[in-house]
């Protein structure tokens, strides 16, 4: 689908509300996710909150462990009315023994996943108590001697701060008739869907309408993300069409954010293409050579298509003369020291292999003319071959047997690579050459910072002028 221009949005305040609305609800999803692992935090924190939300969890206390706290309320307050020695608060103590005892043997934190809290509890008691047995622990714990004993202000304050808390956390939540815990959160969830879902309507028809070629299913898709607000599962999925509601509403900028993400996708897809390219590219020129189009090109004639030539250049002969022109202007007097070492090398070389000159250069002063003559001879040979060349150069004449030159050394070129053993190894050589540069490259590029070269790239285009 072609790129488009983003239909135009509602007025901003509406936008900003939405937004809101949306984060609004992100922050409910996110509160109740987080509710069944963190209610403890809420309850000692938040106690009203746990008051207010335990119905929707379907999150109530458990009977066992409310009974015995309750019983303790009650004995709190008999022991303020009749003190701590009346046989009504005995009968209270002994229901708690029992209480106690039957805690530990049926475990009513286990529905809850809680049962490391009822260890706490017990370890609390065993410490507290000095005992090795938790049942001992709570047996003497809630007795009238130890209570008269250790003081009953300081005892109770030890439960209501240390255990109390504890046994306060288990909870029952009840099963719903899928068989999973009960949930009601979609209730709550269902009014911001709804608003959503609204609005996703009149979206998709607006850009229908503006955008006729769309099909349905491009016209959802042009708001996607929105999506995710109506799905009543996967519901942290929200945080993507509410980042993106909050940039469209200025109300956060994530420009950076947008260009980090960019540069990141940028990075990586410049580094495949060119690899691919790069690749694809040696391949049809390891191709071409398996095909025998090597021979071919330098004949200028192809038998598997024509040879095509652009503005009726032969570009072979061009490269030839451009090379000619700078050998002979630029290149051999910068060299011409180094010539005449090799000619003037090559010239002692010959005369110390005559038979008469090993007894010549035994008479005095021979040695040293023989260098004399020897540098005299290659310098006059390399001013007379450049001069030569030089003239060539500039005659007419000269410059079309230099063109037939390369002409017959491409033909003769041609039809040496066309011998069959000569041809098949250069075939060989330069496919395994080019497999080794791709080898070799691809390896090269991918250690290549592509990063550096989207900065380079975009530092280009922000220091050239903008044209209107």
């Amino acid at each position: 689908m072609s790129k488009l221009k983003t239909p135009k949005r509602c007025n901003l305040w509406v936008e900003r509300f939405l937004a809101i609305t949306a984060t609004v609800n992100l922050g409910l999803v996110a509160f109740d996710l987080s509710y069944v692992p963190w209610r403890d935090v809420y309850l000692q924190k938040l106690p009203k909150i746990t008051h207010i939300y335990d119905p929707i969890k379907g999150i109530e206390a458990h009977r066992d462990t409310q009974k015995y706290l309750n019983t303790v309320a009650k004995l709190e307050k008999q022991v303020s009315v009749t003190g701590l020695t009346s046989p009504k608060v005995e009968t209270q103590l002994s229901e708690l023994r029992s209480l106690s005892a039957k805690m530990i043997i049926s475990n009513p934190f286990v529905i809850a996943g809680k049962s490391g809290t009822l260890e706490k509890i017990k370890d609390l008691m065993r410490y507290h108590l000095g005992q090795e047995s938790a049942t001992q622990s709570f047996g003497i714990f809630w007795s009238q001697p130890y209570l008269l004993a250790h003081g009953w202000k300081q005892e109770i304050n030890f439960f209501d701060q240390k255990i109390r808390p504890l046994m306060a956390t288990n909870y029952y939540r009840k099963i719903g008739e899928n068989g999973a815990p009960l949930d009601k959160f979609w209730e709550l969830d269902l009014v911001f869907i709804t608003l959503f879902a609204l609005e996703f309507l009149v979206r998709i028809f607006s850009i229908k309408r503006q955008h006729h070629h769309l099909s349905w299913l491009e016209t959802v898709l042009w708001r996607w993300y929105d999506l995710f607000l109506l799905l009543p599962f996967w519901r942290w999925l929200r945080v993507i069409p509410v980042l993106v509601r909050l940039d469209q509403a200025q109300l956060l900028d994530f420009q950076v954010v947008r260009q980090q993400l960019h540069r990141g996708i940028i990075a990586n897809l410049a580094g495949e293409i060119t690899e691919i390219v790069v690749v694809r590219v040696i391949n049809q020129i390891q191709g071409s050579i398996k095909r025998g189009e090597l021979t071919g090109w330098l004949r200028q004639q192809e038998n598997l298509r024509p040879y095509i030539h652009l503005n009726n250049a032969n570009e072979v002969e061009a490269i030839a003369n451009l090379f000619l022109n700078a050998l002979i202007y630029q290149i051999l007097p910068k060299i011409q020291p180094e010539i005449i070492a090799i000619i003037r090398y090559n010239i002692e070389k010959v005369c110390r292999q005559l038979p008469i000159s090993n007894n010549l250069l035994t008479l005095p002063g021979v040695g040293q003319v023989q260098n004399q003559l020897s540098e005299q001879l290659a310098t006059q040979i390399t001013t007379e071959l450049y001069s030569f060349l030089f003239a060539a150069a500039k005659d007419s004449r000269s410059a079309e047997l230099i063109s037939q030159l390369v002409k017959k050394f491409n033909t003769v070129l041609a039809s040496e690579f066309q011998q069959k053993q000569i041809n098949l190894e250069v075939q060989t050589l330069l496919a395994q050459f080019l497999e080794e540069i791709k080898l070799n490259y691809i390896q090269h590029l991918s250690q290549e910072d592509i990063e550096q070269i989207i900065d380079q790239t975009r530092q280009m285009r922000t220091q050239s002028p903008a044209k209107k």
